[in-house]
């Protein structure tokens, strides 16, 4: 798939500011500095859209993006950063569940994580929470770039150790850098994006 089009949709907060949900939709998630833009600019190939800051805890809204007409992303806020008031923190959990509790759009969270770091509390709280919820994820390890070979395998190694029992589940070593697992992760999206649409052949989903 050529991307061709990304349109900024909005900025949302609460339900009642989200577009209409018509389209296949992928959310993505990770702490904050994970290299959540960068990564969906990667995707994209677009080197403007989701802007990216030196100053962790920038987003603050859920923004939505309409690609090519026949996907939805939108991105959240980040979570984790330690300078954001313990207030904030807590608007933004309960923005963000309410999103992925109620979205009947949403297809798959994409759960962002470095693949330098050992999986966090935080991250390991989150990967519970969507399993207990029953919200379908694909995990995707970025900055590979900045590994060796051999550190990046024994990283794979130990992130694979703490999410997953089996080997059935989507996970992608990313770079945005030099686009290592583009390929691999649109390959996941449009397949989830087709089976959802065959099981909603032409039918809209309304927000909740």
């Amino acid at each position: 798939m050529k991307v061709l089009s990304a349109e900024f949709l909005t900025g949302a907060v609460s339900a009642k500011q989200y577009p209409p949900g018509k389209l296949p939709e992928f959310a993505f998630a990770g702490r904050s500095n994970v290299g959540k833009s960068s990564l969906i600019k990667s995707l994209l190939n677009r080197k403007k859209l989701v802007r990216t800051s030196s100053t962790p805890g920038k987003t603050q809204h859920i923004n939505f993006f309409k690609i090519n007409d026949r996907l939805m992303f939108t991105d959240l806020p980040g979570y984790g950063f330690a300078k954001v008031p313990a207030s904030v923190q807590k608007k933004w959990k309960k923005m963000i569940e309410q999103y992925l509790l109620q979205r009947k759009s949403l297809t798959a969270l994409i759960f962002i994580v470095d693949l330098r770091r050992d999986p966090t509390t935080l991250d390991m709280e989150l990967k519970e929470w969507l399993e207990a919820c029953d919200i379908r994820y694909i995990l995707v390890a970025t900055k590979a770039d900045k590994l060796s070979t051999s550190e990046r395998q024994k990283q794979t190694k130990k992130i694979k150790a703490a999410f997953f029992t089996d080997d059935k589940k989507e996970f992608v070593i990313y770079s945005s850098k030099n686009n290592t697992g583009r390929k691999e992760l649109w390959s996941c999206l449009l397949k989830l994006a087709e089976e959802r649409e065959s099981v909603f052949p032409n039918k809209r989903i309304d927000n909740p």
